[in-house]
């Protein structure tokens, strides 16, 4: 193994600070599999990583990107062979760990999970952490009793990825799925890729919410938190089910104890950075069957490598659309 380009978190004068820079493998991280790199995706927490817009970071320097695919180059671990495709996502890659935005990777065997048959390279990573958390948070409401038959699901951030990946998942299902979206221009996307019915935030009156308002869901996804997530436990049906995956809006909840203890509801947060096996290799075998999203690839681009800087604006301002998958080597 030679030199190799990556995309480097460092701290300058207090502030975090990205660029292009050449490693060698005495640089890589602690892990006994060494991973040559085809793709990478973008997050809204690699995002913030590379800006320095959120307290991402947890080590200087750091190699960005949370998700990775690609082949082992070497393993000292006998679950990993050289040329296994495989894929490592979440725990520390990215914020303390080097991660995905590098021609080469070294792991812990513990993140790398084998590449499922019947998923390229490039879909894993169009799926990714996103994909990952979109399909835990089904998996999750599906084990707290959530069904077609239960009634119809809202999904809210629709337009993002981890939002559009679990409608797109949700409705090849057989759910009824309301997408919920401020962004009005969207609507045929949404539909495209299954929505029965598209909600607009601004027909929410979000500053008078009912502690118990009239019963609509069964299920429900969240990735905004706030007072979104007020509103959508207050309309929750009898024994309906939320999974709450992100916090776009707010960190905060103001909500009361009556949905949870009248009508039986359930608030799951959903845990895509830690969660072990056999959590994790399972959910990634359904991501290749019955929660592969038929849409995929529609709401996916690839940029290359040298593009990955431009695209981090756009998630900060909440103008990101779909999964973006960086192409490192390729493959």
């Amino acid at each position: 193994m030679g030199p190799f380009k990556a995309y480097l978190i460092e701290e300058v004068d207090g502030k975090a600070q990205a660029d292009y820079v050449t490693l060698d493998e005495s640089q890589l991280d602690a892990g006994e599999v060494t991973i040559k790199v085809a793709y990478s995706s973008v997050n809204y927490k690699d995002a913030l990583a590379a800006t320095g817009a959120g307290r991402i970071i947890r080590r200087y320097p750091c190699v960005g990107g949370i998700d990775m695919s690609g082949v082992v180059e070497q393993s000292t671990d006998a679950r990993f062979k050289s040329g296994d495709p495989v894929i490592a996502s979440s725990f520390d890659i990215g914020v303390s760990h080097h991660g995905g935005y590098a021609e080469f990777a070294r792991i812990p065997a513990a993140w790398v999970v084998p590449l499922p048959a019947g998923l390229s390279l490039r879909e894993a990573m169009a799926l990714g952490t996103a994909g990952f958390t979109a399909a835990l948070a089904i998996v999750r409401m599906e084990e707290n009793g959530l069904a077609p038959a239960k009634g119809p699901v809202i999904v809210n951030g629709a337009t993002g990825g981890v939002g559009g990946l679990a409608l797109d998942m949700l409705a090849k299902l057989g759910y009824q799925v309301t997408a919920l979206t401020s962004k009005e221009a969207e609507f045929d996307y949404l539909k495209r890729l299954g929505a029965a019915q598209v909600m607009f935030r601004s027909a929410l009156d979000l500053s008078r919410i009912r502690p118990l308002d009239k019963a609509l869901w069964a299920g429900a996804v969240d990735n905004l938190g706030g007072d979104v997530l007020a509103w959508m436990i207050s309309t929750m049906k009898q024994g309906g089910t939320i999974a709450s995956i992100g916090m776009a809006a707010s960190s905060s909840l103001n909500t009361t104890v009556m949905p949870f203890i009248l009508r039986g509801a359930s608030l799951l947060g959903i845990d895509s950075g830690y969660i072990g096996e056999p959590y994790r290799s399972t959910i990634w075998q359904r991501l290749s069957g019955d929660l592969r999203p038929p849409h995929l690839l529609e709401m996916t681009r690839r940029i290359s490598f040298d593009e990955l800087p431009g695209v981090f604006d756009a998630y900060l301002v909440g103008k990101a659309h779909g999964r973006v998958v960086v192409e490192v080597a390729g493959g």
